[in-house]
């Protein structure tokens, strides 16, 4: 099929969807084509998309550093808050070191690729993230897929295979993100161990969320200087853009001769770089925003389940209400637009065929009345289209 034909069974089997434009920063309500709807898609946890204090201090370094870094980074767009920032991170995650990218998904391409080649293996987690994936698939390393946080499985799969490679790399998400559970680190770290591998944890949804002051799922557990690749996001609850590794000093200076979106591609803005070491400051400083966010999503999530919706097996703020049917999914996501809720449908691809799904995000920013209004409208909707009875 050529692209018309393809684009024409997408809306055939009614899955095609365009993005919403929306009219100002992503706050807890937002505006579309017009209306002011509830916004529960946003991956922005604590809003510090929209914070004074991180807009003040990348207005300040605007002034310094101009909009742009002006080179890759290691030819000559390393500025002084580069460097910065690298540092504030490592010290957030507890960690030897940590080193930047444009995004996150940059970061899985760039990184997996650098630290595997011929010769090794990379065993990943049935459901680890789709960067994590094309990162896979650009390595010249051979994979092994485990079912998804089956500890067993993994365990057998290395007794067939590690005698065969000389490194082996187990990745996994921290947290899950279409379906919020969490990934048994203590035993895949243990695995690690006993069979001599290296171990990658993407902690996108991880990172802000989980561990003191939200340093992320490695903290969470106790494993602090016990995963060799901690990559993580700065786009979701630190709220800015761009991505990281916290690893060794010797893997960063590996990363930064090796890693190729960091030797073909301009630097991080050093606007976004000054305002997320405000967001670091902040969450050193308290555990005031971490704590709102889980206040308000333990508090949405317990009305929806009063309501009977399926919340799958999800253990953080990440909420997907299981529909099932795609096409009935998309139809659920337009009518909650409709009625004043935005929600994100999650299909097949993205999801397995015949478990798509309502991902709904509720953040710090939200207020406890909207949470409240929004599972309401969520229930008439469902009941409306028989998702319920």
């Amino acid at each position: 099929m050529n692209i018309k034909e393809k684009l024409e069974k997408l809306k055939a089997d009614k899955v095609f969807k365009l993005p919403p434009v929306i009219d100002g920063a992503s706050e807890a309500e937002i505006n579309i084509a017009g209306k002011k709807v509830i916004n529960l898609s946003s991956n922005n946890y604590l809003g510090f998309a929209n914070h004074p204090r991180l807009i003040k201090k990348a207005k300040i370094a605007l002034d310094k550093f101009g909009v742009g870094a002006g080179a890759v980074r290691t030819i000559v767009g390393n500025m002084s808050i580069h460097e910065e920032l690298d540092q504030r991170l490592a010290k957030f995650k507890k960690e030897e070191a940590a080193l930047t990218f444009q995004s996150g998904y940059v970061s899985n391409l760039g990184i997996i690729q650098a630290i595997v080649e011929r010769g090794d293996l990379i065993i990943s987690d049935q459901l680890n993230h789709a960067s994590i994936i094309d990162g896979v698939r650009l390595s010249r390393a051979d994979k092994a897929i485990y079912q998804h946080n089956d500890m067993v499985d993994l365990e057998n799969i290395l007794k067939e295979k590690r005698s065969h490679y000389n490194n082996v790399l187990i990745i996994t998400d921290g947290v899950f993100s279409m379906d919020g559970d969490l990934a048994n680190l203590p035993e895949i770290v243990r695995l690690a161990k006993k069979y001599n591998c290296l171990t990658y944890v993407d902690d996108a949804h991880g990172s802000g969320v989980l561990g003191e002051n939200g340093r992320g799922t490695v903290d969470h557990f106790n494993l602090n200087g016990q995963v060799d690749f901690i990559m993580g996001t700065l786009s979701k609850a630190i709220g800015v853009v761009g991505g990281y590794v916290a690893c060794s000093k010797e893997a960063r200076e590996f990363l930064l001769n090796r890693s190729r979106p960091l030797l073909f591609s301009t630097t991080l803005l050093p606007s976004a770089a000054a305002a997320i070491i405000e967001a670091l400051t902040m969450l050193e400083s308290s555990n005031e925003y971490t704590k709102k966010l889980w206040d308000n999503a333990n508090y949405f999530k317990a009305l929806l389940l009063e309501f009977g919706f399926d919340l799958g097996k999800s253990e953080t703020p990440i909420t997907p209400l299981i529909v099932g049917d795609e096409a009935l999914t998309i139809e659920f996501s337009e009518q909650l637009l409709a009625n004043g809720v935005f929600s994100s449908a999650i299909v097949y691809p993205t999801v397995p065929l015949k478990t798509a799904r309502i991902r709904l995000m509720p953040t710090a920013l939200h207020t406890k009345a909207q949470l409240k209004k929004a599972a309401d409208i969520i229930y008439r909707t469902a009941l409306g289209l028989e998702i319920i009875t």
